[in-house]
């Protein structure tokens, strides 16, 4: 059985649309569905007891039941898992499920656009998570599949995890990288380049980019693939390119240690703070 896609629900709006996107993926890939309520049981819906049921709140059953109707084959569980939402989350998604999160919720601050559980779960997870803000712009409702690069940092965990989600989807698969030249004279310390060497070195930093990604190419061929360079910072692009995407993956290295505190890198902290799609946030070493 493969993997499933575990979802964190809490019958909150953010929640609620996590919950939506996983089960469309979960339909896709045909992976299981979890709906995982973590941290203080709740008491029972009337009627709920005398089955057996797990203390879920009305609110989690009631998005439980709403994804059995639209999606009738799926057939997804949900249960309640006591004790810290983040740990608990971490664990069902071991190292080769796929967790998905509301950008609040499950104990969030509503002054942040995502919220601390969100946030220690990206740090600490050892499989892709996938964070859906409910009312972002994209939503799922763009058509290409975003993925931020480093070429001389290629990593392949992340770069197969967006070939299959563009794949899945019949999407393009739009590479953005950094340029590495200096943009221009008004940069700090920046070297001032002739036209032609300027052009030289561009042209060098795309072919390997392009070197970067040809093993996914060939082992998906039906992947559109759009490699671009871009002169902006790598956060601020993946954002601007999150505005056509349904889906804007960003890697996340492991740490040779375990930190108590949540391990994200700045890119990955902007885009998860100000995508206007889903991002997923792979770990790699």
């Amino acid at each position: 059985m493969p993997d499933a896609v575990v979802v964190g629900v809490d019958g909150s709006e953010p929640s609620t649309a996590a919950a939506e996107w996983a089960a469309q993926e979960a339909h896709r890939s045909g992976r299981p569905l979890r709906l995982l309520h973590a941290g203080e049981a709740s008491a029972p819906a009337p009627g709920e007891g005398d089955r057996g049921d797990e203390p879920l709140p009305p609110e989690v059953l009631a998005t439980r039941d709403h994804i059995a109707s639209v999606l009738p084959g799926l057939e997804p569980t949900c249960e309640h898992v006591p004790g810290n939402p983040a740990y608990a989350l971490v664990a069902a998604g071991g190292r080769n499920g796929l967790l998905v999160l509301g950008s609040r919720g499950l104990g969030g601050f509503a002054g942040l656009l995502v919220g601390s559980v969100s946030l220690r779960v990206v740090g600490h997870a050892n499989c892709p998570v996938v964070v859906v803000r409910a009312g972002a712009d994209g939503q799922g409702g763009g058509e290409d599949v975003v993925l931020g690069l480093d070429s001389d940092q290629a990593c392949p965990d992340v770069i197969a995890f967006a070939f299959e989600q563009a794949a899945a989807r019949g999407a393009t698969l739009r590479v953005l990288e950094s340029q590495k030249v200096p943009a221009g004279p008004y940069s700090a310390e920046a070297v001032v380049y002739q036209p032609e060497v300027r052009e030289a070195l561009e042209a060098g930093e795309l072919m390997r980019l392009q070197e970067a990604l040809a093993p996914w190419r060939e082992k998906h061929p039906e992947v559109r693939v759009q490699a671009e360079l871009t002169p902006w910072s790598a956060g601020r692009a993946l954002v601007e390119a999150s505005r056509s995407a349904c889906l804007t993956v960003v890697g996340r290295r492991r740490p040779r240690l375990h930190p108590a505190a949540p391990w994200l890198g700045s890119v990955a902290h902007a885009v998860l703070h100000h995508a206007h799609s889903p991002v997923a946030v792979v770990p790699h070493d």
